[in-house]
C-alpha cells in the first residue's frame, strides 16, 4: 500500500470521497481507517440493489450503511433521517461515498462514453479515467453533517498491473485478483479537505465536486498515461510504503478464521453455518425492506 499526500494519525468524523473501479474499493478505505484506528466507523453509501446482498444487506444498513436509489428516484428526506439518527447517537462516522454512481469499467466505452457526453452537454471538463460525478449523495450528507464533521477525504486510487501491453487501461482487480497478489501495489492519494473550504448550495458544490475530479483525472493520467515511463505507476509527490503490524490484523484474523473453522469441521457446526447464512439472509431481507 502506497500512500500519498495527508493521513491523520487520528481518527475524525469525515467523508470520503473516492473514484469506483472495483469491489476492491470499498476496502480501501477500511485500509485507511485502520490506520487511524477508526475501523469500526466506516459507514457506506450504498446503491438500494445492494440491500439485498445475502447478510450483508442487512449488516450494512445496522451499521450505519445508507441506500440510495439513482436520478428521480433519489430520497432525500431518508437519507437525511438517517444521518441524523447517527448524529444522534453521536456514532463515529467515516461515511465512504463513490460519487459517480456506479464503477469505471474501460472494457463497457459505452458508459464512459454516455458520461463524457453528459459533461459536454452540461459545459463540465470532461473526465478520461473517472466518469462525471453525481452531486446528491454527497450534497446531502455534507449539508446535513456539517456541524458534525472534522474534514473531508478526497480519495484517488490507482491499482498497478491494470495497463495492457499496448499502454491501454484494463479492468481493475477483483476481490480474488487483489487477495491473490496478482495487483502488486496498490496507490492512494489523499487529500483532506477543511468543510469550510466547500461551498454549501448545490449548485456550487457540483462544479466543486466535479473540479475534485478534474484533479482525479490528471493524477490517474500521469499514472496511466505519463510519457515517461519512469513518471508512470505511482502519482506525483512524496509518498510512503505504509505497512500494518500484526497486532492490527492478526488478532481478527485468529477470531474469525477460529470461529469459521470451528463451526466448519463439525456436522452439527455446518447445519448451523447453513442455516445462518439461510435465514439470517431472509429475515435480514425482511427487515430492510420494512426498515431500510
Amino acid at each position: 500500500v502506497i500512500i500519498y499526500g495527508d493521513l491523520p494519525k487520528n481518527k475524525e468524523n469525515v467523508i470520503y470521497l473516492s473514484n469506483h473501479q472495483c469491489t476492491v474499493d470499498w476496502i480501501i478505505a477500511d485500509m485507511l481507517a485502520i490506520r487511524q484506528n477508526a475501523l469500526g466507523h466506516v459507514r457506506y453509501v450504498l446503491k438500494d440493489g445492494l440491500k439485498w446482498l445475502p447478510l450483508y444487506g442487512w449488516y450494512f444498513s445496522q451499521h450505519g450503511g445508507v441506500y440510495v436509489k439513482r436520478s428521480a428516484k433519489f430520497n432525500e428526506k431518508e437519507m437525511r433521517e438517517k444521518l441524523r439518527s447517527q448524529m444522534k447517537a453521536e456514532t463515529p462516522m467515516y461515511l465512504v461515498i463513490f460519487p459517480e454512481g456506479t464503477r469505471y469499467n474501460p472494457e463497457i466505452p459505452k458508459v464512459i462514453a454516455d458520461s463524457q457526453s453528459f459533461a459536454e452537454k452540461e459545459g463540465l471538463a470532461i473526465l478520461k479515467h473517472v466518469l462525471t460525478p453525481r452531486v446528491k449523495a454527497t450534497h446531502v450528507a455534507i449539508d446535513t453533517m456539517k456541524d458534525y464533521l472534522d474534514a473531508v477525504y478526497d480519495v484517488t486510487v490507482a491499482y498497478e498491473g491494470t495497463v495492457d501491453h499496448k499502454g491501454q487501461r484494463k479492468l481493475a482487480p477483483s476481490m480474488t485478483e487483489f487477495l491473490c497478489k496478482e495487483c502488486p501495489r496498490v496507490h492512494i492519494f489523499i487529500d483532506r479537505i477543511e468543510r469550510k473550504d466547500i461551498p454549501e448550495e448545490q449548485m456550487y458544490m457540483r462544479r466543486w465536486l466535479h473540479e475534485r475530479f478534474e484533479i482525479k483525472d490528471k493524477l490517474l493520467i500521469e499514472f496511466y498515461d505519463a510519457k515517461d515511463s519512469k513518471r508512470r505507476n505511482k502519482f506525483p509527490g512524496k509518498s510512503v510504503h505504509s505497512k500494518l503490524s500484526l497486532k492490527k490484523t492478526l488478532p481478527s484474523l485468529l477470531f474469525l478464521g477460529g470461529l469459521t473453522a470451528s463451526m466448519l469441521l463439525t456436522e452439527s457446526g455446518r447445519k448451523l453455518y447453513v442455516k445462518t447464512w439461510i435465514y439470517g439472509t431472509l429475515i435480514g431481507c425482511l427487515w430492510v425492506s420494512i426498515k431500510p
